[in-house]
């Protein structure tokens, strides 16, 4: 599964068949980097090919997803930028995504910025790696490429992983006690990744580590402390790791701390 979800992250929403016991450079370098002109006048008939909404959906890709601060890397003002959104939107290559506050008893907060979700992995890959360097790809000259991709991936594929994080967690319930809401809890001073309530009421909290290190109990006390903060009582907690779990953490786990890992994520390969 870490294999399947290092692909994905790239190649979701990519319509070819890729062969993931290549090297994930190789077939960048085959099907996406090689045949630039082409996708390109795609994504751009997609798009509708203006500069300014290239620019913001660079800003989405590169940054935090904040509405505010994708503006800001695109240097568009709060106005034309919400212009780029609604038409983007419309086209459904980005969806806006709103903090579950409600999950927490609280009010929707208009000072927490909006953040933007790509509809397809593919195209969050292509305006953060190759858009804003096409140039040196147009020529045929990958060495930028390889150097910003080296040194983003891990990174990059954070998002992803807890967006199949949340994926899961709804599937999990389905049968037992479906869950009516989920999402991601964010306001100025907290972030938390998983947030859901399930159809009985119970309240699930959870976070994601695409890291190579395991999870220890800090991560679930900074998790709890976080829950604190916003006043938020957690029946259930879930943790999904790519790498697994100390020994600590895992002495803990019951039917309220639930631990998975990338490989828990394999049914929704088969789906």
């Amino acid at each position: 599964m870490p294999t399947a979800i290092k692909y994905f992250t790239v190649f979701g929403g990519f319509d070819t068949q890729i062969d993931t016991t290549k090297p994930l450079l190789e077939l960048i370098e085959k099907h996406i980097l090689s045949d630039y002109d082409y996708l390109r006048g795609e994504i751009s008939y997609l798009t509708g090919g203006y500069s300014v909404d290239h620019a913001v959906l660079t800003g989405i890709a590169l940054g935090d997803r904040k509405t505010t601060n994708a503006f800001k890397r695109a240097h568009v003002s709060f106005e034309e930028g919400m212009k780029c959104i609604d038409n983007l939107c419309e086209k459904e290559i980005i969806e806006i995504e709103s903090s579950q506050h409600f999950i927490a008893n609280k009010r929707s907060d208009s000072k927490v910025a909006k953040k933007l979700l790509f509809t397809t992995p593919f195209m969050r890959f292509w305006f953060a790696f190759v858009s804003p360097i096409y140039k040196g790809i147009k020529e045929g000259n990958f060495e930028e490429f390889y150097t910003k991709f080296a040194s983003r991936e891990a990174d990059f594929s954070d998002f992803i992983f807890e967006e199949l994080a949340l994926a899961y967690l709804k599937d999990s319930f389905a049968s037992t006690d479906p869950i009516k809401q989920v999402g991601k809890y964010w306001d100025e001073k907290t972030e938390i990744a998983l947030v859901a309530k399930t159809t009985s009421g119970k309240i699930i909290v959870g976070n994601c580590k695409y890291t190579d290190t395991k999870v220890k109990k800090s991560e679930l006390n900074k998790l709890m402390q976080d829950c604190e903060q916003i006043g938020l009582i957690a029946d259930i907690v879930v943790f999904f790791a790519k790498n697994g779990y100390s020994s600590e953490i895992k002495a803990l786990k019951n039917e309220n701390l639930k631990l998975f890992t990338a490989k828990s994520l394999k049914p929704l390969a088969n789906n």
